[in-house]
């Protein structure tokens, strides 16, 4: 939450200072980078209400809690960028077909100072906010990173554009800003198909079922791994797990067996939410 926060404070400086320097210096391409920093603003925004959300308690209506809601705040972002993407994409082909049509106008020297500080800001908070992520397994705050690192893009293209304007090459405007519209497309679909994995319950890496593997085979009276399936479920991931033991175990003994194995693994991997553990007699062990 602190991260996300951070990103709208950013967000919401970026947005004034590009659109008053595009506005001021004639800039089109920063005023169109300020209209893509607003729109990250009300992403931000999408995400707080997401995180919030999927870190409310299981209720009766939702007893597996509500973790999704965070995958769902994620695709809504894939959205916007998807949008923004195309909007500028627009704008830049059309600016291209009329370049000889209109009146050209030489963007000041503010304009380009603003698209530097734009990529300097955001290229470190695309850093800051993908570390974020990758400790909190928050797959909405990955997208927020990867949003920082379109916009880093986007200020490129501006920065282009601009200085390719003060150097008597005016279409490169919007020529890089077309370019950089594909790259914010992409970023979209990445961010989305992301989302789409964990909303379906898509399987663990096979790396992560291994070492999950290994952790069960170290405890005490476990013989062997008979089945191991994973789903991602939102952030979190669920575990079913069969494991083998001696038959000759009493019950207590094969439960005991059973919730080492449980409480091994949630304590090892922290996205784990819940581990079931099925105990099954290991072939030949069935008599003393």
């Amino acid at each position: 939450m602190r991260a996300t926060r951070n990103t709208l404070i950013v967000n919401v400086f970026l947005s004034v200072l590009k659109l008053l320097a595009g506005l001021i210096a004639n800039s089109t391409a920063l005023v169109a980078d300020a209209v893509n920093s607003i729109s990250d603003v009300f992403s931000t925004i999408v995400v707080i209400v997401g995180v919030r959300l999927a870190r409310r308690k299981p209720d009766t209506d939702h007893p597996y809690g509500h973790d999704r809601l965070e995958t769902a705040a994620a695709l809504i972002l894939s959205a916007f960028i998807l949008a923004t993407g195309l909007m500028i994409g627009y704008n830049s082909i059309e600016k291209v077909i009329n370049a000889g049509t209109g009146e050209i106008i030489i963007p000041g020297g503010l304009a380009l100072a603003a698209a530097v500080i734009t990529i300097i800001i955001k290229e470190s908070m695309y850093w800051y906010t993908k570390a974020a992520a990758k400790k909190t397994g928050s797959s909405s705050l990955l997208a927020v990173a990867w949003d920082h690192r379109s916009d880093v893009f986007s200020s490129a293209g501006a920065f282009i554009g601009i200085f390719g304007a003060q150097i008597g090459l005016p279409i490169l405007d919007p020529i890089a800003g077309a370019v950089i519209s594909l790259l914010i497309l992409r970023v979209a679909v990445n961010i989305f198909r992301d989302a789409m994995r964990r909303m379906t319950d898509t399987s663990c890496d096979e790396q992560l079922e291994k070492e999950i593997t290994t952790m069960a085979m170290e405890q005490e009276d476990v013989l062997g791994v008979d089945r191991i399936r994973t789903r991602l479920f939102g952030d979190k991931i669920y575990v079913d797990i069969e494991i083998s033991a001696a038959g000759w175990l009493t019950l207590d003994e094969a439960h005991s067996a059973a919730q080492r194995v449980h409480d091994a693994i949630e304590k090892r991997f922290g996205n784990v939410k819940h581990c079931m553990v099925h105990v099954n007699p290991a072939e030949g062990t069935d008599q003393c």
